[in-house]
């Protein structure tokens, strides 16, 4: 009996350390975006939509415009149409936040709640997601996720 409680404590010492993601290193611009990307994916998946695949020309402009919101300190959005021509998409859309201390929080705590961002998240036109996370002077995060079709 001692060596089964032993062995359960260990698993849920384990779980535990899997269960909560960012205490054991450091919040980073990446793993922000990691964090949205997969959140965005299960709620596609819950509403029986496909999984958004990475775009890595989205994610040139998802990143320059959240490290352009942290510089001026503001949240907004960017012109859609030179990201269509330069990713040679048919649709883009584009998501912005800011405040939120995850990935997963800016998801399912912001853009989940907005008519809007929810619409642009569920798009069934939307094939391929960038995300893009920087921090401002003052610790803040900045947001931008930017869907597309080709």
């Amino acid at each position: 009996m001692k060596r089964l409680t032993v062995t359960i404590v260990t698993v849920l010492a384990a779980l535990a350390l899997v269960a909560v993601p960012g205490q054991a290193e450091a919040l980073t611009p990446h793993r922000y975006s990691a964090e949205a990307f997969h959140s965005t994916n299960v709620h596609r998946v819950a509403h029986h939509e496909r999984r958004l695949k990475y775009g890595p020309c989205l994610k040139r402009y998802a990143n320059y415009q959240a490290r352009r919101m942290a510089r001026q300190h503001r949240m907004f959005h960017q012109a859609l149409r030179p990201i269509l021509r330069a990713c040679h998409l048919t649709v883009v859309g584009e998501n912005v936040a800011f405040g939120y201390k995850n990935g997963w929080r800016v998801v399912n705590q912001g853009w989940m709640h907005s008519p809007e961002h929810r619409r642009n998240i569920l798009d069934k036109r939307f094939g391929r997601l960038a995300i893009g996370a920087a921090r401002d002077s003052r610790g803040v995060w900045y947001v931008s996720q930017v869907l597309g079709r080709h």
